[in-house]
């Protein structure tokens, strides 16, 4: 298939100051109500060209070199099973899975975008896309120019990169990497979608351009001050002295320095005129070409200041534009998890990932012995609930599983351990690895059909819909399945234990539950705009059920219980279950219903 030919220039930047840019928006927009979102790490979801798979040069500045013989991993391999040059290596799984690469790129997001949208989807959310030696993409070379290995031509684009100054915008070019991905905005954009970028503004690479100045020329380096060098090094010694600040003290992802709350001049500016390239591409005052807003990493770490400029630049350019923040752990080890009601007070962020939902609801839904009773359940989301705005809690994104957890079906299968704790054979040897069996599959429908029936916007992270599980990091970011490919059996263990085989295939049945999760919430505006009130919430039976009212009225009834519960629900007019299509009518004001074990009754009027 030939790809179109594109031509751009560079976005100029917002003119004026921050302070002269109005906010245009003190809440989230309109269409973040109406979002299903389907979260993609893209080096592991399709590898559509193989000819831009990475090489042994593409580590090139990391501070993790690969093992001589180094290879990309086999889509279709045994997740745990050491490639030839692993073994060769001598080291063990955790050690050398940051250095696996699997040739997933942006050609592969674009082949499937039919397969995402048939869920239901309507905003697609990559997980950072720059130029960036890692897997990741968490460490970036530049952020003005996508992963030559997730375009087309990445000789082509080291070439374009050659020709440039970082440090002037002036010079910067489009890149086939960089045009790939403006044709996935205007492919998602064509199918009424929208692309958001992940993206992390507190920190960068150590092959970061301006960073690799700061180190090679130390003091006299005009981008010094971008960073909080606390040593330089000095040439006279054969050691290397340079000592700066970064994110948890990990060397390859040095801070950019701060002021007050708020970033030093020079990188607020550059990161001021990256988002102007990304949000306008081609300068005209549209922004119909460009992203929909940006998912940041660690909002925590930068403070108020910045977040409000920010928001400045990219309403500025874009004023249907989101901007979201993905912020987890407070304090892990006390199990404390941020409140999201800090960033969204309309002059921040617009929704944060809402991962205390995500540990509320497992403690009733798949916890066994520790399960949490539905009363419980009702006054914990209440809480959450009353803690913001209406219109924020709409635009939450439920992350029930990512790139930060173990998997929904893995968490199915280890129940009983806290949330993001103990989640994977490197933290616990006794962690179960194996795939879900019949009643934690049914578990995990249950959890998903609660996650798009509950108030906020449900964020599917690739796989689920296809019967992918895993452990935490990094096992969370396994190859995608798709039905064309055949998979070898998972026998391996990362610890090397014993353990009985599993198939690895993709579950047409889970994929079209999920198909029917997504035709229910678009058609019903309750799910998605309407509030919550709670119809029952019965220990004994653990039995949880709510309504959703706007124009129209669902009462969603869950059963966690291993038996078959019939319940009265306050629904006086002929009725269906939306998710098997069974009719029911009441009798005296009520429909009585059965809800099976381990399963759900999403209740809607009867439009026959």
């Amino acid at each position: 298939m030939k790809r179109a030919a594109c031509a751009f220039v560079i976005g100029a930047a917002v003119a004026g100051t921050a302070a002269e840019v109005p906010v245009l928006r003190t809440g989230p927009p309109d269409w973040a109500a109406d979002a299903v979102w389907y979260l993609i790490v893209p080096e592991r979801f399709r590898n559509g060209d193989p000819g831009n798979d990475p090489r042994r040069s593409d580590f090139r500045g990391s501070l993790a070199e690969p093992p001589a013989g180094w290879a990309p991993s086999p889509w279709s391999s045994d997740w745990y099973q050491l490639q030839p040059w692993e073994k060769a290596s001598g080291r063990a799984f955790y050690e050398l899975a940051p250095l696996r690469r699997y040739g997933g790129d942006l050609q592969g997001v674009l082949e499937k975008l039919d397969y995402i949208q048939s869920l239901g989807v309507n905003a697609v959310l990559l997980t950072p896309v720059f130029e960036a030696p890692s897997a990741e993409k968490g460490d970036p070379t530049f952020l003005h120019h996508v992963d030559n290995n997730l375009g087309p031509d990445p000789d082509g684009d080291r070439l374009i990169w050659a020709t440039e100054n970082p440090a002037d915008p002036g010079t910067w070019k489009w890149s086939s990497a960089d045009k790939m991905l403006l044709r996935l905005v205007q492919e998602c954009h064509r199918r009424q979608m929208k692309l958001v970028l992940g993206a992390a503004f507190d920190h960068v690479g150590a092959s970061f351009w301006a960073f690799r100045d700061a180190r090679s020329r130390g003091a006299q380096s005009k981008h010094a001050g971008w960073f909080t060098v606390e040593r330089f090094d000095d040439p006279r010694t054969p050691g290397d002295e340079f000592e700066y600040r970064s994110v948890g003290g990990a060397r390859d992802r040095p801070e950019f320095r701060r002021e007050g709350d708020g970033l030093a001049p020079g990188p607020r500016d550059h990161i001021r005129t990256v988002v102007s390239r990304w949000g306008d591409p081609n300068g005209d005052g549209d922004p119909g070409d460009g992203i929909d807003g940006w998912f940041v990493e660690g909002p925590e770490r930068l403070g108020r200041t910045f977040w409000r400029e920010l928001r400045r630049w990219v309403l500025g350019i874009n004023p249907a534009a989101i901007l979201a923040g993905d912020a987890l752990w407070q304090d892990r080890e006390a199990g404390r998890m941020w409140s999201p009601e800090r960033w969204l007070r309309g002059d921040q962020l617009d929704a944060v990932s809402n991962y205390r939902l995500a540990e509320v609801v497992q403690a009733f839904f798949l916890d066994r012995q520790g399960a949490i009773p539905a009363t419980e359940l009702d006054a914990r989301l209440t809480v959450l609930r009353e803690e913001l705005r209406p219109e924020s809690r709409l635009a939450l994104l439920n992350v029930f599983d990512g790139p930060q957890t173990d998997r929904l079906a893995s968490q199915a299968v280890n129940a009983d351990r806290p949330y993001d704790r103990q989640r994977s054979p490197a933290e616990d040897p006794k962690y179960d690895v194996s795939a879900p069996r019949a009643e934690e599959g049914k578990r995990l429908r249950l959890l998903a059909a609660f996650q798009f029936a509950y108030v906020g916007a449900p964020v599917v992270y690739y796989g689920p819909e296809a019967g992918l599980w895993g452990a935490d990091d990094p096992d969370c970011r396994k190859p995608m399945l798709w039905p064309e490919i055949r998979y070898e059996d998972e026998k391996a263990h990362p610890l090397g234990r014993p353990r009985r085989g599993d198939p690895v295939r993709t579950d047409d049945d889970l994929f079209r539950f999920f198909q029917t999760l997504g035709r229910i919430r678009a058609a019903a505006p309750s799910l998605r705009r309407g509030g919550v009130e709670t119809i029952l919430a019965d220990d004994a039976r653990k039995l949880f059920a709510f309504a959703r009212v706007e124009e129209d009225r669902v009462l969603a009834a869950f059963n966690a219980g291993g038996r078959d519960q019939t319940l009265e629900l306050p629904f006086s007019i002929p009725s269906r279950d939306l998710l098997t299509g069974r009719r029911y009518r009441p009798r005296d004001a009520k429909t009585s219903v059965t809800v099976p074990a381990l399963g759900a009754v999403l209740l809607a009027a009867d439009e026959r």
